[in-house]
């Protein structure tokens, strides 16, 4: 099949607008989360911004490498979510949102393309689904510990960081101020591995 007769290609350009909506999405929380004093979560939502505007730039390239007009416009019709961007709820959409991209949206698109005889855009599509999975786990924790205000307490002792100066150290609870730089808790990072509230 032909790339330019083909559902794929608007799969491809569906996918490049919902990423970069995603990516100032997460760029908005960020900020949000950094006027909140939570320094970790925006460094997190920012990474996830700059992860999507990396598949997007993929996306894009494969539209360029494929197609045959130098300029091409492709009406998009598709639900594309908008949300409240206080912290407290935005965490959970985010997962929400996150999972239902993985499990739904880039499976059927990675399925469709590789119906369609475009092996290299599904293998992309099943990349991009294996870390959206991964982003709705760690937005779920970050979400739930939120919501329980438990973000810097634990179960069983964890390994604690300050993403400032890298100091560390195990306990149940993290420190209210890095006693090395003195940077508050909003810098420790989160662990996500070992997460035993859940």
């Amino acid at each position: 099949m032909e790339f330019n007769d083909s559902k794929t290609k608007e799969n491809v350009a569906r996918a490049f607008a919902g990423l970069c909506q995603d990516g100032a999405r997460y760029q908005f929380i960020a900020l949000n989360a950094r006027d909140e004093g939570f320094y970790f979560i925006s460094d997190t939502l920012k990474m996830f911004a700059k992860h999507k505007m990396a598949h997007a730039s993929v996306l894009y390239q494969i539209m360029l490498d494929y197609t045959r007009k130098q300029k091409d416009n492709i009406v998009i019709n598709a639900g594309f979510p908008f949300e409240n961007q206080i912290l407290k709820t935005s965490l959970k959409d985010s997962a929400e949102i996150e999972k239902y991209e993985s499990e739904n949206l880039y499976q059927h698109f990675s399925t469709i393309a590789k119906d369609e005889g475009f092996k290299e855009i599904s293998e992309k599509f099943d990349y991009m689904a294996n870390i959206y999975q991964t982003f709705a786990k760690k937005l779920e924790i970050l979400g739930k510990d939120f919501d329980k205000n438990q973000l810097y307490e634990r179960q069983q002792k964890v390994l604690w960081t300050c993403t400032n100066c890298g100091y560390t150290n195990e306990s149940k609870s993290a420190w209210s101020k890095c006693p090395l730089c003195n940077y508050p808790q909003g810098y420790i990072s989160v662990n996500f591995e070992n997460n035993k509230n859940k």
